[in-house]
């Protein structure tokens, strides 16, 4: 009952504090599913975590669209790479089998850190837009970058069960002229159609056995969405309204930091 309760308040916890800055929350439903939860680390608590990524891409995707911060060319383009990544991302769970908990923790590593050093050479070097600027004419959008990019953050989300908005905003600021709210709305609005494919995909791969544990959980499984979607609505609609874009992606750095050092314990404990 005690790890329920955590359950349900931590999904919704994660939800409002990942939705204003255009992530998924997946680095941490993924881990609150795998240690409070009992799953392994296996299509199963990857599909499961994909939909409540899926809830809050939605949940947020949807309040940031009303405020019109996405642009739905970029967005476009960059799924040209974003879905055939997702299905190559299934394909790399589905061969690495039983290896999949070491390296599902060491890619996490990798792409936090990448992403970690991103954003704050973007901050140091360059500040960040706010929301009222104008999107910058003077820098077109470079199309191969900016699909080879969301072709990563696609395999990404299929292999660690997360939007890849880690991946996406970074992508999106690097290579348009995007200010940071568009970039943000523009990665939810991939991980909304990136997201969905992904999870019908894992399950279509796992076992007879998974599929009949998920089913035993419905009534769990039921709520999490729910709470996760609350979560969401709410944390963008306070983010949107009440933090800056800089202080938005601040919140970014210090959550990527944070499971970035999580992440780095679990390997350690492995190689002990």
């Amino acid at each position: 009952m005690i790890d329920t309760v955590i359950i349900f308040i931590g999904v919704f916890c994660i939800a409002f504090v990942f939705a204003p800055v255009g992530m998924g929350g997946g680095m941490l439903f993924a881990p609150l599913l795998h240690y409070f939860a009992g799953f392994p680390i296996d299509g199963t608590l990857l599909a499961v975590s994909l939909s409540l990524t899926a809830v809050v891409s939605y949940g947020s995707g949807l309040a940031h669209r009303k405020k019109g911060h996405h642009d739905d060319e970029t967005i476009k383009s960059a799924l040209f790479g974003a879905v055939p990544g997702a299905f190559i991302g299934v394909g790399i769970v589905v061969l690495l089998g039983e290896n999949l908990d070491t390296v599902f923790k060491i890619l996490s590593v990798i792409m936090l850190a990448w992403a970690l050093i991103k954003t704050r050479k973007k901050l140091s070097d360059e500040g960040v837009k706010e929301e009222e600027d104008v999107d910058g004419e003077s820098s077109p959008t470079n199309h191969l970058n900016l699909r080879l990019g969301a072709a990563v953050g696609g395999t990404l989300s299929s292999v660690l069960a997360i939007g890849s908005g880690v991946i996406y905003v970074p992508v999106l600021q690097q290579n348009t002229g995007l200010s940071t709210r568009k970039s943000i709305g523009s990665s939810l609005h991939l991980m909304m159609v990136v997201v969905p494919i992904a999870i019908i995909t894992h399950l279509a791969f796992i076992s007879s056995a998974e599929r009949e544990s998920l089913v035993e959980q419905f009534g769990v499984l039921f709520l999490l969405p729910l709470l996760t979607f609350l979560g969401a609505r709410l944390g963008a609609q306070f983010g949107m309204k009440y933090i800056s874009s800089n202080n938005i992606m601040k919140v970014f750095m210090a959550l990527t930091a944070i499971v970035l050092i999580r992440y780095l314990w679990d390997i350690i404990g492995i190689i002990n």
